[in-house]
């Protein structure tokens, strides 16, 4: 269904109204992504589900998930939920808010797809903060830098079906890129995940985890949410090994042991 530039199905839409009917009755919720991220569990994952259109729309999906719709939706439902009025149209208006840069959906350039970007257009729209660490104490547990050099979408266009043979967006892409090369960010390195919360009391059950890369040309490679399970920090995720949105088993220092090119995780909060 294609309604106002957006692409959504009726199940979409009730799964919406659903979410938020359940949470309006709970008056006890004090951290609402948390709760929203849990109720995706199970959900299956799906790769580039936003891929589907031959010009950049609203893209609706909340029963196939990846990743980075998974923390939209998640970001979008708690943003809702707070809302006077809770509704399925308010809902979209989150969720364009979120993913396109400084909320305005202007062509494929204008989404956030490197979470750098996704990070700084919601920080300047108060909708999120990254957590860094206070310089008086050397800034731990963020202890590691990544200096930005963004560039893996303009040196590989056939990987992006909007990109491939359209100068005009490559350009766009490209100037975006280039707005935060050497930007310096603090991340958590992975010998720090395996400490308690005496440690790592900075990072607070939902919230979003950005997994940095030493990949060329990326800033960081999957998201997920943060729990705390018997003391330890463990990732809820959209799985692509799972094939489905999952609570990791394994302490997210472990997780990351068995991905090498995992350098740490920068972290997120919904304000």
């Amino acid at each position: 269904m294609g309604l106002s530039a957006q692409t959504y199905t009726r199940a979409d839409s009730l799964k919406v109204e659903r979410l938020l009917a359940e949470a309006a009755l709970r008056g006890d919720v004090t951290n609402w992504t948390l709760y929203f991220a849990e109720k995706f569990i199970g959900t299956p994952y799906v790769a580039s589900t936003l891929e589907v259109n031959d010009e950049e729309e609203l893209v609706v999906n909340l029963c196939q998930l990846d990743c980075t719709t998974l923390v939209e939706n998640v970001v979008a439902l708690t943003l809702t939920v707070r809302e006077p009025a809770p509704s399925f149209a308010v809902f979209c208006r989150n969720l364009e808010k979120i993913r396109y840069r400084g909320g305005v959906r202007d062509g494929y350039a204008s989404r956030n797809h490197y979470f750098s970007e996704w990070i700084a257009s919601n920080e300047k729209l108060g909708v999120v903060e990254e957590i860094r660490g206070k310089k008086e104490e050397g800034y731990r547990p963020f202890v590691a830098v990544q200096r930005l050099e963004l560039d893996y979408m303009s040196t590989h266009p056939s990987a992006y079906p909007m990109l491939e043979g359209n100068a005009g967006e490559l350009r766009r892409i490209r100037t975006n890129e280039q707005a935060f090369d050497g930007q310096a960010v603090r991340y958590v390195p992975v010998s720090w995940l395996g400490k308690g919360q005496e440690e790592l009391g900075d990072i607070h059950d939902g919230d979003i985890l950005a997994i940095v890369t030493r990949k060329k040309g990326l800033d960081t490679s999957h998201l997920g949410f943060a729990v705390w399970k018997e003391g330890r920090l463990h990732l809820l995720n959209a799985s692509s090994i799972h094939k489905k949105v999952v609570l990791e088993p394994m302490t997210l220092r472990q997780y990351m042991q068995k991905h090498p090119s995992q350098l740490g995780v920068r972290v997120v909060r919904v304000i």
